[in-house]
C-alpha cells in the first residue's frame, strides 16, 4: 500500500504551495457564498431545482471525474491500454444519452426529489427503502474511495502519513458541503471541471512530447506485456481475460456497455441529482446530453497519459514486465505528474487533482444526505416534521457521512487497482437497480413486491460471482468478473421480477400515468406529456402515489409535468445534441480501433 511508499513524495517547492492553498480558499469561498441561497431543505439537498442546463451538465461530468476516473483509469491506461476507452465510448455515451431522451422526462415530470423517491411512486415503499438502504452504503464506499485519493495527494504533497491526510481531505470536503449544500457541490463541480482539464491537458501535451507523439507512443507500447493488443481497442481480450474474442467482445457490449453502464448512468443518484437540480424540464433532459460532449473527448487525456506513464516511468515498466517494484498501477498518475511536469505548473496540476477528489467525494456525500434526509428519515423514520428539522438532518448526516467515509478510504486503499474495486461496487448496487427500473418502466404488470425482491436477489447474485472470481473458482479479471457479476445481477433481478410479479397484484392504471411508458402520452419532437383527457388519471394516480408519505410538498397536479422544451436552436434539443454526440463517438471508436 501506498502508505509506505516514502520515494513517492512529489518534487514541489513553494510556488506549487501557493497555487494549491488558493485553490483551498477559493473552494471554502464558495461554500461560503452558497449558504445565503439556503432557505429550505430543497434549496440545501437539490438547489432549489433552479439551476441552468449548463452549470448542471458541467456538475453532472465533474461529479464524475473522481478518483474513478483520475486514478482508476489512469491505472487502466497504463496496464490496458486503448482497451479502457470502452469504459467511456459504451460504457457510458449511449446510456447518458438514454438518460436524457427517456428517462428524465419520468424522473422529473414525477417531480421525484430522488431515485429511491421515484420507486416508491412507481412500485411501493419497502422498495424504496431496499434501495434507500444500498444506496446509502454504495454512496458511502464510493466517497471512500476519493477520499482516500485525496488522502494520497496530500501524502505525496505534504509528506504527510494517510492517517492525517485522510481526515484532513474529509474536514475540506465537510466545510464546503456542510455551508453551502448541493448548491456549493455544484458550483465548486463548474469550477473543478476546468481546474482538472488545467491538470490533463498539460499532463497530456508533456508527456507526448517526451515518447515522440502519438505514433512513438504506439511503437514503445508495443514492445511492452500483453503487446499489440494495447493500441486495439477491440477485441478486448487482455481486458477481459477471455480468451476467445467474441466471448469478449460480448462480455465488454452487454456487461459494461449496457448493465454496468446503463445502471450506473441511468439510476445512480449522485448522477442524476444534478439533473433533478435543473430548473425546467428541458433544462434537466439537457444535462446528462451536455456533459456526454467532454465525456466523449476526455478520455484522451486520462487513458494517453496512463500508457504514456507506462512506458516512460521506469516503476511502471518494470511492474508491465512483471518484475520486482514497490509501486502499483495506481501510482501511474502522480509518478508521470512528478516525471513530466515543471514547478509551478505541478501546483496547478496539483490544485486540478485535488479538485478531482473534492467532486468526486461531494458528489457521493451530497447525494447521501439528499436519500437519508428523504427517503428513509422523513419518508420512513420521522415523518411529518417541520421542514427546519429536515434541514438540520441533512447537514448532520453530511458530517456523518464524512465520518464514515474515513473508514471506508481504507477498504479502497486494499486494492492494487481502483477500477477493480469501483467496478465490483457497481455490479452489486446499479445492475440489480437498473434491471428492475427498466423492467418497470416499460411493463406496467410489475409489481411492487417484485420491485425489492428482484433488487435483493439480483445483488446476491453479483456478490456470488465477484466471491467466486476472486477465490479463483472463475479465471477471469477482476474487472471481467465485474462484467459476469453485473450480467449476473441484471437476469436474475429480472427473472424475479417476472416470477414474482405472477404471483402478487400490479398497481392499477390510475396510478402508474406518468409512472410507465406505456401509459404516458407522448406527442411530438420526443416530448412527453399529458394530454388533457389523462390529467385527472395522472393526479391521480400521483396522490395514490404520494399516500404513504403526505407531508411531500411535490406539486400533486403538475405530475408528470409538462415539458418546457424551449426547442428554438438545435443546441436546445436532447435528440439532436443526443444525434451529434452518439456520432461523435463512433467517429472516435473508428480512429482508435
Amino acid at each position: 500500500m501506498l502508505a509506505q511508499q516514502t520515494d513517492l513524495r512529489l518534487d514541489t517547492t513553494f510556488i506549487d504551495y501557493v497555487f494549491v492553498v488558493f485553490y483551498f480558499v477559493l473552494v471554502l469561498g464558495i461554500g461560503v457564498l452558497a449558504r445565503r441561497s439556503i432557505a429550505s431543505s430543497l434549496d440545501f439537498l437539490l438547489s432549489g431545482r433552479a439551476l441552468p442546463a449548463w452549470v448542471t451538465g458541467l456538475a453532472f461530468i465533474a461529479a464524475n471525474l473522481g478518483a474513478i476516473e483520475l486514478i482508476g483509469m489512469m491505472a487502466n491506461g497504463a496496464q490496458y491500454g486503448v482497451a479502457t476507452f470502452h469504459y467511456y465510448w459504451i460504457g457510458a455515451i449511449p446510456a447518458m444519452v438514454f438518460l436524457g431522451i427517456v428517462m428524465m422526462p419520468f424522473y422529473y415530470g414525477s417531480k421525484a426529489r430522488s431515485v429511491p423517491e421515484f420507486l416508491l411512486m412507481r412500485f411501493n415503499a419497502t422498495t424504496q427503502r431496499v434501495n434507500g438502504i444500498t444506496f446509502a452504503l454504495a454512496a458511502v464506499l464510493i466517497a471512500g474511495v476519493n477520499l482516500y485519493a485525496l488522502g494520497l495527494i496530500l501524502e505525496a504533497l505534504l509528506g504527510w502519513s494517510l492517517a492525517l491526510a485522510i481526515p484532513v481531505a474529509a474536514l475540506v470536503v465537510l466545510s464546503y458541503t456542510f455551508l453551502g449544500g448541493l448548491n456549493a457541490a455544484i458550483y465548486n463541480e463548474v469550477l473543478q471541471f476546468f481546474v482538472i482539464l488545467a491538470l490533463l491537458i498539460p499532463l497530456t501535451v508533456a508527456g507526448l512530447a517526451r515518447v515522440g507523439g502519438w505514433d512513438g507512443l504506439q511503437a514503445r507500447v508495443v514492445g511492452l506485456p500483453p503487446g499489440p493488443e494495447q493500441v486495439s481497442s477491440w477485441p478486448g481480450t487482455s481486458l477481459t481475460e477471455i480468451a476467445s474474442p467474441a466471448l469478449s467482445v460480448i462480455g465488454i457490449v452487454f456487461g459494461l456497455g449496457f448493465v454496468l453502464s446503463f445502471g450506473y448512468w441511468t439510476t445512480n443518484f449522485a448522477e442524476v441529482q444534478r439533473a433533478l437540480s435543473a430548473r425546467n424540464m428541458s433544462a434537466a433532459r439537457r444535462t446528462p446530453i451536455i456533459a456526454a460532449y467532454p465525456k466523449a473527448l476526455i478520455p484522451l487525456v486520462i487513458v494517453i497519459p496512463g500508457m504514456i506513464a507506462g512506458v516512460l516511468v521506469p516503476q511502471l515498466t518494470t511492474l508491465k514486465q512483471g518484475g520486482p517494484t514497490d509501486v502499483t498501477y495506481n501510482n501511474a498518475l502522480s509518478l508521470l505528474m512528478n516525471e513530466v511536469l515543471p514547478n509551478g505548473i505541478l501546483g496547478v496540476a496539483l490544485a486540478g487533482l485535488l479538485a478531482s477528489f473534492m467532486a468526486g467525494m461531494a458528489a457521493n456525500v451530497s447525494s447521501l444526505n439528499t436519500v437519508f434526509t428523504y427517503d428513509l428519515w422523513q419518508d420512513w423514520i420521522r415523518p411529518g416534521r417541520p421542514d427546519e428539522y429536515y434541514l438540520r438532518v441533512g447537514r448532520t448526516v453530511t458530517v456523518v457521512g464524512c465520518v464514515l467515509a474515513i473508514g471506508t478510504a481504507y477498504i479502497a486503499g486494499s486494492f492494487e487497482n481502483l477500477m477493480d474495486y469501483i467496478q465490483a461496487l457497481f455490479s452489486f448496487f446499479n445492475a440489480p437497480l437498473f434491471a428492475i427500473f427498466i423492467l418497470g418502466l416499460f411493463w406496467k404488470r410489475m409489481t411492487g413486491t417484485a420491485g425489492w425482491t428482484g433488487l435483493i436477489s439480483g445483488t446476491i447474485a453479483a456478490v456470488i460471482v465477484d466471491t467466486l472470481v476472486r477465490t479463483g473458482v472463475i479465471a477471469v479479471s477482476s474487472q471481467a468478473g465485474s462484467f459476469m457479476g453485473a450480467s449476473a445481477a441484471f437476469v436474475v433481478g429480472i427473472a424475479v421480477a417476472v416470477i414474482v410479479s405472477q404471483f402478487t397484484t400490479p398497481k392499477p392504471d390510475s396510478e402508474l400515468v406518468g409512472l410507465v411508458w406505456a401509459l404516458t402520452p407522448r406527442v411530438g419532437r420526443g416530448k412527453v406529456r399529458v394530454a388533457p383527457s389523462a390529467a385527472g388519471e395522472a393526479a391521480a394516480g400521483a396522490t395514490a402515489a404520494h399516500r404513504e408519505a403526505p407531508h411531500r410538498h411535490a406539486a400533486i397536479e403538475e405530475v408528470p409535468a409538462a415539458m418546457d422544451e424551449e426547442e428554438g436552436a438545435w443546441w436546445q434539443s436532447p435528440v439532436v445534441m443526443g444525434a451529434i454526440v452518439l456520432a461523435l463517438t463512433v467517429v472516435l471508436y473508428l480512429i482508435f480501433a
